[in-house]
């Protein structure tokens, strides 16, 4: 397998995944500062020009929760996704929680405040963003009192999902006031199988900016 990524971005969700089971894996730069992701090449794997990019022989699977759960998928062994069909279930909710209850208004924070060019930024937008976050945050939080992962007693595909979207959360200030979310990020992250912190990955980039180069993880 081939996973195309780059830095602090939704790469490390899926490099989580792949951590998590042990899988052998190549990791390809895909350069975004370097416009790498609007290459032809690239554009034919992903249209949408974005990372990350799975690619297991002649499959090719955009967008980091789809990788996640194709790997939970592929590798049963690895109990990602439960035997038992119920708890399967609730993974797949709070999957789809994280990515549009939580992921969605934290995208929309971190574009009106530090993607967009100035001009285009709406700081109202962003405040906006910052309650619904909020409100929606409240939710997990509450949920995860007494548990030590989202779902059952073990990792899970949502574990995967939503640890690299509170790291990304922290990073702007919103997990204040929510213990049980701030011990769940600390607990995940000290996990062996943990992908660099957001921070890390920024910093790496700064001190030296990857190019188009491969590597092999396992």
């Amino acid at each position: 397998m081939k996973l195309y990524g780059f830095g602090p971005t939704r790469s490390l969700r899926a490099l989580w995944g792949l951590k998590e089971l042990g899988a052998e894996y190549e990791f390809e730069v895909v350069n975004l500062l370097a416009g790498e992701n609007q290459r032809p090449e690239f554009l034919r794997l992903n249209p949408a020009g974005k990372l990350p990019v799975l690619v297991d022989g002649d499959l090719v699977i955009p967008e980091s929760a789809a990788i996640v759960l194709y790997l939970a998928e592929k590798y049963p062994q690895s109990r990602l996704l439960p035997g038992d069909l119920k708890a399967r279930a609730e993974v797949y909710r709070w999957v789809m929680f994280t990515m549009t209850e939580l992921e969605t208004p934290l995208w929309r924070i971190t574009r009106h405040t530090a993607l967009l060019p100035q001009e285009k930024r709406l700081p109202q937008d962003a405040a906006l963003a910052r309650e619904d976050f909020t409100r929606m945050a409240t939710v997990l939080e509450n949920h995860m009192t007494g548990r030590t992962f989202i779902v059952g007693d073990a990792m899970t595909a949502a574990d995967c999902v939503t640890a690299y979207l509170m790291d990304w959360a922290n990073e702007q200030g919103l997990l204040e006031g929510k213990p049980n979310l701030q011990a769940y990020l600390e607990r995940m992250y000290d996990r062996s199988t943990a992908p660099q912190r957001i921070a890390e990955a920024v910093a790496s980039i700064r001190v030296a900016p990857p190019g188009n180069a491969s590597e092999v993880r396992a």
